[in-house]
């Protein structure tokens, strides 16, 4: 049976340091009047310099720095209140992949009879009228190239996708310069968050050779400089490996996805609020060794990305690849389990089932985890 694949692309992708400077061109090149910025607090001297030249050439600009933490949909919905009547041509996402997130969002729902909920879940979004821009300040959730967002439902506590060709960004920038002020912490959960991405779309039970090269150069290029990316902020080339890296894992997103990572790694979010890319780290080895019987050679294939040598054995060549993982992990100075991490071992049914709803992705992981498999991969990760 011939496998189909969707990928999209941003029309226009820029990548090199320094390239951020050029976005006011960019901005003005579209022909906008009005410009909603959706960023940080830490980037607001860069922001206030792109707002200057913006206003300078008679465009006006709204700025909104009130994402701090994984969005909700309550979130996006207060935006809208601000975002709907001044009513942009163009919105600007230039931040952490939460930031990207909404902007990908508001940028959608602005001039839609269609609501957030009504778009919630995959392929119901019909359109966005909006021009859109995304800009990563960190290198992890692959966002700028992913047609993804996730939301926590504060009605249930749940996270949610909302996936759409029409999430995918107009124009991309990535400017590993604007990584460079990120904390050592948030540098290594983004980083195996993104390297997460990669291996999870290779050992996809849906994988395809189009996206296999994407998900061995960025498992390649991520695995080898993120230790130096933490270790030394300022290590300009590490920064723009592991960048490059996680928009490579971005492209995979969309056509293949995550899978049971991703999936067991939901729960610690909406319950503990751990930061998704910690949450992925403290069950990636977990969960690749619980699917190494499912694909040996895939995982061996992935080891040999991270730099292993070949064992007597595609099971031995995997083992060293996971082995690979938990050091990277420990040189990152991540947690190495869920104890350490505050994961209470009481909630671990409770997370299982919860996992057990994230059906879009646990479909997708090469070996069925079925309830009492999610409680036995917790367990072994507490």
């Amino acid at each position: 049976m011939v496998q189909e694949i969707n990928i999209y692309f941003p029309r226009k992708l820029v990548i090199g340091k320094g390239s951020i400077e050029k976005l006011p061109d960019e901005i003005m090149a579209s022909g906008c009047e009005k410009v909603l910025i959706i960023t940080i607090t830490p980037l607001l001297n860069t922001i206030d310099r792109l707002v200057q030249k913006l206003e300078e050439n008679g465009i006006s600009a709204q700025v909104h720095t009130g994402i701090v933490q994984e969005p909700s949909f309550a979130d996006v919905e207060n935006i809208m209140k601000q975002a709907a009547p001044f009513n942009p041509d163009l919105v600007a996402g230039i931040g952490g992949g939460s930031v990207l997130d909404v902007a990908k969002l508001i940028a959608a729902l602005l001039d839609n009879e269609q609501s957030l909920r009504d778009i919630a879940g995959i392929g119901l979004l019909k359109q966005r009228r909006k021009q859109l821009i995304c800009a990563p300040a960190t290198s992890g959730t692959g966002s700028e190239a992913s047609p993804n967002s996730i939301l926590v439902d504060e009605t249930d506590n749940q996270k949610k996708g909302i996936i759409s060709p029409f999430l995918v960004p107009d124009v991309v920038y990535v400017d590993p310069l604007l990584t460079l002020s990120v904390p050592a912490s948030i540098t290594a959960a983004t980083g195996i968050d993104a390297l997460t991405h990669c291996i999870e779309a290779y050992t996809n039970k849906f994988s395809h050779p189009f996206i296999d090269m994407y998900a061995l150069e960025g498992t390649r290029l991520i695995s080898a400089h993120i230790v130096k990316a933490v270790k030394d902020g300022h290590d300009e080339n590490a920064r723009e490996q592991v960048a490059t890296g996680s928009l490579l894992g971005g492209i995979c997103l969309g056509p293949v996805n995550t899978a049971g990572v991703h999936a067991l790694a939901y729960p610690l979010g909406s319950m503990f609020h751990l930061a998704h890319g910690l949450s992925n780290a403290l069950l990636l080895p977990y969960v690749m060794e619980f699917n190494l019987p499912a694909s040996p050679c895939r995982y061996a294939q992935v080891a040999t990305a991270l730099g292993c040598t070949a064992g007597e054995n595609d099971k031995a060549t995997a083992e060293k690849g996971i082995a690979k993982i938990r050091s990277l992990i420990k040189e990152c100075g991540l947690p190495g389990g869920l104890r350490e991490a505050g994961i209470t071992q009481e909630a671990i049914p409770e997370m299982a089932k919860d996992a057990m709803k994230i059906t879009r992705l646990l479909k997708n992981n090469p070996r069925t985890i079925t309830e009492e498999d999610a409680i036995a991969i917790y367990n072994a990760a507490f």
